[in-house]
């Protein structure tokens, strides 16, 4: 993050956020039963997932179809409104999730989109949908059909003025009905096509590579208007106090956006789902109070993991799984194959309109410079480009030479054989960089490449090589540096001090319903980085000669993945592994399925990891409690005290373990709650037990945590010094941490270490009647628990 700042919102910052994932069997009613309990936990604000309607069923709420009315399967707007009132009751305010990337493309859910399939470009609503009217000649695809048009023509059924396909509704262009059917498709303002066209055939803007999600452009400002209003109402009738926005890397000009949502909202808090690459700060013009955390996430796990033991588990799992280095063995390599496979796979279509828009504006540029540029040497120059950016997208506001660097093009150029045509690189680096002009064509190339390298980022590194580079597999998570998971405390420090300078006010997470495994999983998994020979000594017992392993890459991954998980239901773990090989895309995927594989697949983890072999695994867990626990609540505690404002995820107050989508979005059981809190100690556990505390500490001194706070690093000394992270917040409140506590034991212990506390009486937070005053012994310190919250005794409240 960087010092430059703009004017930063104001009005009703939280303290602290808890995500609800509202849905159809967890609607807005089952969230104002659970106020009572989640305002007992010390939280300023309910974080909800997206509230406005979509599609029906939808378990998530991010296919929005109608972005001017509450969805009614949650209650409705007056349901809404009464969480609202319920909870203001009880203290709290309400951030609400908002979706301006995209709706569903589904025309019988979302009545803007069947009117533009009804009445085409000239529709009311066609300004609305990222749809590219020039190709397909003029009709939109609609990539639904199960088979080649001729296999399914019999299922196409015309009644009255719609079309029928199985459970897909169409409408019909007016005075098309009575055509005969095959004129009748070809007269329409769309094209029903064999889904498997979607890949290289769509014409409209998708969110990554989901056909089912169509772009909305925002960047139109009667869209913006149309697609806010509502929200902006609740805002501004103080039913809701925030926002949080998801994917603005989709958009078209994320910073003309921002502007534009910050100046309709007077200022509320705003935080974006901006997944920042390791040291890429974010745009400081951006008037927002920060990201929704994920950069806060990385910070938090690479602390807890071992940087001399990342090494040595790397090594053992080469030696164990013997992966090829771009299919899974090195990281960048793994990262480029499968960014050329996304670009020529997943996202060709949207390579096409790119190489299309280039090869316009060159062919029609004055400038010599650019002419005589063959489409596929445009193609081929965007490709190597694309695959070499190592952030997700450029933006306005930012210096796009950082971003597509002459190093990358210099690699670029390489793949070419002729060097004039290498030339083509130059000419898509120079059109990037905006070297010729702002004209309509050049302005329309700079943002469709842009949200290209958006979605290849995302499908290359989160949805691919996560699932095929897998040493650790706490490290492949968003936002995270699979190549070097490991941060040293000061790199801890100093990103803790960027975030207090440069966004104090910023979201910070550890689990969200994105995470690939829960802050608990992958705290578990943190542990395997201090004992790497012991964790492959481990896989040799459980893994014999001939026992019918479907490949070593997916053994090594299903054995972290029930090591990290603990014992759990074999379903789940079949669930989230069967994702995991479809994801990886080198056996199997989702769209050409291997059935044999699969059934490999699915038969190793119900007689490995969750048969009676996984027993030793899950006996040697459980010879690592205590240190998986340091981990646990190490992490806890950091995230909720180091600067900006956290959000917990449902559920994870307590012990949390889970697993990727739909795992992790499992409904929560929120306990029933005495308006005096009786029994809360015995709900929880350890975790639940620091979680209140520290939460409660934020509610009852804010200005301890917020934006005129501030942050000290504090260093132990003595022989265990590397193993006590500690910082103080505004002189008042002192966190600390074990970290690398295998290491520690291994080491002897804490012994002399020592730990110099500020001037002034500091009381024990989570064990109330121990005080601390000077230098204290770490070994004292931590006593009861591997962590301990300390506040100075005498202090005014709320200071």
């Amino acid at each position: 993050m960087t010092s430059e700042r703009s004017e930063r919102p104001e009005p009703s910052v939280p303290t602290a956020t808890y995500r609800l994932q509202v849905q159809p069997d967890f609607p807005f009613a089952a969230a104002a039963a659970a106020v009572p309990y989640l305002a007992s936990l010390g939280v300023s604000h309910l974080h909800l997932s997206p509230v406005l309607e979509a599609v029906s069923g939808s378990r998530h709420g991010y296919d929005v179809t109608d972005p001017a009315r509450v969805r009614e399967e949650l209650g409705g707007e007056q349901a809404l409104r009464d969480l609202s009132r319920i909870a203001r009751e009880h203290g709290l305010g309400l951030v609400v999730d908002i979706v301006p990337n995209h709706m569903a493309m589904s025309p019988r859910h979302n009545r803007a989109l069947w009117e533009v399939l009804r009445g085409g470009p000239s529709s009311r609503h066609a300004r609305w949908f990222d749809i590219d009217w020039e190709a397909q000649g003029g009709r939109v695809l609609l990539p639904v059909l199960g088979g080649p048009l001729g296999s399914e023509l019999g299922r196409l059924k015309v009644d009255g003025d719609v079309l029928r396909y199985h459970d897909h509704t169409f409408p019909l262009r007016e005075g098309t009905a009575r055509l005969p059917l095959p004129q009748l498709l070809d007269a329409q303002w769309y094209r029903l096509a064999w889904w498997r066209l979607a890949r290289t055939e769509l014409n409209y803007r998708r969110f990554f590579s989901i056909s089912e999600l169509i772009g909305v452009r925002v960047e139109d400002p009667e869209v913006f208007e149309a697609t806010h209003a509502k929200i902006l109402q609740l805002l501004r009738e103080g039913v809701v106090d925030g926002l949080r926005v998801d994917h603005p890397d989709g958009l078209a000009d994320p910073d003309e956006y921002l502007r534009r949502l910050h100046a309709a909202t007077g200022g509320h808090w705003t935080v974006v789902e901006k997944i920042l690459s390791d040291g890429e700060p974010l745009p400081a013009s951006w008037p927002v109070a920060g990201t929704t955390g994920y950069d806060a996430l990385r910070h938090v796990d690479g602390l807890f993991t071992d940087p001399a033991g990342t090494g040595e588990l790397l090594r053992h799992y080469r030696r164990f799984a013997a992966p090829q280095p771009d299919r899974g063995g090195a990281w960048e390599a793994t990262v480029r194959r499968a960014g050329y496979k996304v670009l020529t796979h997943e996202l060709a279509a949207e390579v096409d309109r790119l190489t299309r828009v280039a090869h316009r504006v060159c062919a029609t540029s004055p400038e010599p410079a650019l002419r005589d540029r063959a489409p596929w040497a445009l193609r081929t120059a965007l490709e190597e480009l694309l695959v070499r950016l190592e952030v997700y997208r450029p933006y306005t506001s930012v210096d796009p030479t950082g971003v597509v660097t002459e190093e990358s093009a210099a690699g670029a150029r390489r793949a070419f054989t002729v060097p004039e045509e290498a030339g083509a690189v130059d000419a898509v680096r120079d059109l990037v960089l905006g070297r010729y002009g702002d004209g309509p064509q050049q302005v329309e190339f700079r943002t469709r490449f842009a949200q290209t390298a958006s979605a290849l980022r995302a499908k290359s590194v989160e949805d691919t090589a996560f699932y095929r580079y897998v040493p650790l597999l706490s490290a492949t998570e968003v936002g995270h540096a699979p190549g070097s998971p490991a941060l040293s405390p000061e790199r801890f420090h100093a990103y803790c001090a960027r975030v207090q300078r440069d966004w104090p006010a910023t979201g910070t997470v550890v689990s969200t319903h994105d995470t690939k495994r829960s802050a608990d999983v992958r705290a578990a998994l943190h542990v395997l980085t201090e004992c790497p020979g012991r964790w492959a000594d481990v896989l040799a017992e459980v893994t014999h000669v001939g026992e019918d392993v479907p490949d070593p890459q997916l053994a090594w991954a299903a054995w972290q993945t029930v090591f990290g998980l603990g014992p759990a239901d074999p379903e789940r773990v079949a669930g989230a592994l069967l994702k995991h090989v479809r994801e990886a895309d080198l056996h199997t995927n989702w769209t050409e399925q291997e059935p044999v594989y699969e059934e490999a697949v699915a038969r190793f983890v119900a007689t490995g990891p969750c048969g009676v072999t996984g027993e030793r695994v899950a006996q040697f867990r459980a010879s690592l409690e205590s240190y998986i626990r340091a981990n646990v609540l190490g992490a806890a505690l950091v995230h909720l005290t180091m600067p900006g404002v956290p959000d917990v995820y449902q559920g994870t107050e307590s012990e949390y373990r889970a697993l990727v989508d739909p795992d992790n979005r499992r409904a929560v059981d929120f306990p029933a709650w005495a308006a005096d809190g009786d029994g809360e100690d015995a709900v929880g556990g350890d975790k639940a037990a620091v979680t209140r505390a520290a939460l409660r500490l934020r509610a009852r001194r804010p200005g301890v945590f917020g934006g005129t706070a501030s942050y000290e690093p504090l260093t132990a000394e003595g022989p265990g010094a590397a193993h006590c992270v500690a910082f103080v917040r505004s002189g008042a409140v002192l966190t600390a941490v074990t970290r690398l506590s295998l290491r520690l034991a291994e080491a002897g212990g804490w012994r002399e270490t020592r730990l110099a506390l500020p001037s002034g009486r500091w009381t024990d937070v989570l064990v109330p009647g121990r005080e601390f005053t000077g230098g204290v012994h770490v070994a004292e310190l931590f006593e009861r628990s591997p962590v301990a919250l300390l506040e100075r005794a005498g202090d005014a409240d709320g200071a």
